[in-house]
């Protein structure tokens, strides 16, 4: 039985990429750090999102890297508690070197959310869901 699912994603430069995630909020297990990767933990399940070099990375996957800037492999979801952490989420990724390709906003009426590219173009989806405003 799997007991845990964890996300690996390619990056060009750990360090750069580490300090990314730092500036947006995100938190790190350093002690599974080596010099060609990093353990990023995400919300309050601590769900381990590792950071590869590319070339490590194609080794496992023994395939090649996506272009993330013609197409899409991943579009990685948050949850958000509040439209405020929704907006300073996008504010935080842009001031860190991300890009913003979906400016925060209402959707379907139940949700507000925005979309970010990361520095290697691995696209974030963040989403606060309302759900007494959910259509039935």
């Amino acid at each position: 039985m799997t007991k845990q699912i964890w996300l690996n994603l390619p990056v060009k430069d750990v360090a750069k990429a580490k300090d990314f995630f730092w500036k947006i909020g995100f938190s790190f297990n350093e002690q599974h750090d080596t010099p060609s990767s990093t353990c990023m933990v995400v919300g309050e399940g601590h769900f381990v999102v590792m950071l590869f070099e590319e070339m490590l990375f194609s080794s496992f996957s023994q395939n090649g890297i996506t272009d993330t800037k013609s197409s899409s492999e991943i579009l990685i979801s948050i949850d958000a508690e509040s439209r405020e952490e929704v907006d300073e989420l996008a504010k935080k990724a842009a001031e860190a070197g991300g890009i913003v390709f979906s400016p925060p906003a209402e959707s379907q009426g139940w949700m507000y959310g925005c979309g970010f590219a990361d520095l290697d173009g691995h696209r974030w989806n963040v989403l606060y869901m309302d759900f007494n405003k959910l259509p039935h």
